[in-house]
C-alpha cells in the first residue's frame, strides 16, 4: 500500500506541473487554461495511483492477476475527447488549437508519470513543455513569416472584368499564384488568390493596380 504522505506529494506535484503549463495557455486567453490543465494532470496522477495501487486488498486470492497498466491506459485516449473540443475549424486551411490539445495530451502524460513516482521524468517533461510552448514561439514566427501564403480577396461587378483582371495577374511576373477560385455571389463576382510569394514592393503594386480598376468593389489580403 502507498502511504498518505506520498498520494499527498504526486497530487500536489501533478497539480503544480499541469499549472505551469497551464499559465501560458491562460496567457492567451485559450479555453484550456490554468484550471483545465490543473484537473487534466491531477486527475491523471489520481488514475494512476488507482491503477497501481487501487486492487491491493483484492490481490493474493486465487486466479486473481492485476494489470496495472491497464486502467492508466485509458488516459491518454480518453484525453482525445477534451482535446478534440480545443480545436477550433475556422475556415478552410486554417485550424487553431492544435497546439492547445497537444498540451493537454502531454498534461495527461505528465500526470501519469507523477502519479507513477517518476517525478524526474514529470519535472524534465514539465521543463520542455513550457519551453516548446513559451521559448520556442519568436522563434517559430520569425522562421514560419518566410514561408506564410498570401491570399487576396477581390470583389468585381462584372464577370468579364473579373476574368480579364485574372489574366493580368497570372501574367504579371512579380506575381507567382499558387491556387485560385472564382464565385458569384448575389450580382457580384468573388475571386481569391494565394500567392507564393507577395514582398512588400509587390503587394503594393497589386492595390494600386486593383484600386485603378473601376470594375473592382472590395479588396481584401491576408496571409496564412
Amino acid at each position: 500500500m502507498i502511504e498518505w504522505p506520498e498520494i499527498l506529494l504526486r497530487l500536489a506535484l501533478a497539480a503544480f506541473f499541469g499549472a505551469a503549463i497551464g499559465l501560458e495557455r491562460e496567457r492567451k486567453d485559450w479555453a484550456a487554461g490554468l484550471r483545465t490543465h490543473m484537473m487534466v494532470c491531477l486527475g491523471s496522477a489520481l488514475t494512476m495511483i488507482v491503477s497501481a495501487y487501487g486492487f491491493s486488498r483484492v490481490l493474493g486470492g486465487d486466479h486473481i492477476t492485476l494489470d496495472p497498466s491497464r486502467i492508466a491506459a485509458q488516459v491518454i485516449s480518453g484525453i482525445g475527447f477534451i482535446g478534440a473540443g480545443t480545436i477550433l475549424f475556422l475556415r478552410q486551411g486554417v485550424v487553431k488549437g492544435l497546439t492547445t490539445a497537444s498540451g493537454l495530451w502531454t498534461v495527461a502524460a505528465i500526470g501519469l508519470a507523477t502519479g507513477s513516482g517518476m517525478y524526474r521524468a514529470a519535472l524534465i517533461t514539465t521543463v520542455l513543455a513550457i519551453d516548446i510552448l513559451w521559448l520556442l514561439q519568436p522563434v517559430e514566427r520569425r522562421f514560419l513569416n518566410r514561408f506564410k501564403r498570401r491570399s487576396v480577396r477581390i470583389v468585381t461587378g462584372d464577370r468579364l472584368k473579373s476574368i480579364d483582371l485574372l489574366n493580368s495577374l497570372f501574367e504579371s511576373r512579380s506575381l507567382e499564384v499558387v491556387s485560385f477560385s472564382m464565385d458569384k455571389q448575389d450580382k457580384d463576382f468573388v475571386i481569391s488568390l494565394r500567392f507564393k510569394t507577395l514582398n512588400k514592393s509587390a503587394l503594393r503594386d497589386l492595390l494600386q493596380q486593383l484600386q485603378a480598376d473601376e470594375a473592382v468593389k472590395e479588396v481584401n489580403w491576408s496571409s496564412s
